[in-house]
């Protein structure tokens, strides 16, 4: 069994049904601590399930959470104020965020995760390997980095992705000759 301490219990109360039939645990719940205990006894399924609780908390909808349940997805959190020492944070997170949320849509688009803001904190999920684009691209916007040049890092990952998936199955993609 497992305990959690969550500040917006009544997220979780709404989705408690959900999360028990997805995850397969049962979930009670005393004051701002959820219980959560496995109904098979397996301590995996808890750690899941306290994971995709901790998503719901981040802001992340119960459906991106239960993606938690899969064996590649796993949820990374980044604290802003670890990573910078301004104290304008409202404009860092209206930086990471852009205007309309188009730099928010645009590294998830890129790096192929989701991403909630939640106060000072930033949730992350996605596969381990396009979660460390995000962070990087995340930290560097933090850190005073343009859009821009996040956008491009992002895009030339994206592509070296394609690169190494087309060589894993064996097909060459043809370089462009440079001209001198």
């Amino acid at each position: 069994m497992a305990i959690f301490y969550s500040e917006s219990i009544r997220k979780i109360k709404q989705n408690k049904e959900k999360l028990e039939k997805a995850l397969k645990v049962k979930l009670a719940f005393s004051g701002k601590n959820i219980l959560i205990e496995s109904t098979e006894g397996n301590a995996v399924e808890e750690y899941v399930a306290e994971r995709a609780v901790e998503a719901l908390e981040l802001g992340f909808t119960s459906q991106q959470a239960l993606l938690l349940k899969e064996e590649d997805f796993v949820l990374e959190k980044i604290n802003i104020k670890d990573l910078t020492k301004r104290h304008d944070l409202e404009r860092i997170r209206a930086r990471i965020i852009g205007t309309k949320g188009k730099t928010k849509e645009i590294i998830q688009n890129l790096s192929d995760c989701l991403i909630s803001l939640h106060g000072n904190t930033i949730g992350i999920i996605g596969r381990a390997e396009d979660i460390k684009k995000a962070i990087t691209a995340l930290t560097s916007i933090i850190c005073g980095q343009k859009q821009g040049r996040v956008y491009s890092f992002l895009e030339k990952e994206r592509t070296k992705d394609k690169v190494r998936m087309h060589e894993d199955l064996g097909l060459r993609i043809k370089e462009k000759k440079k001209k001198r």
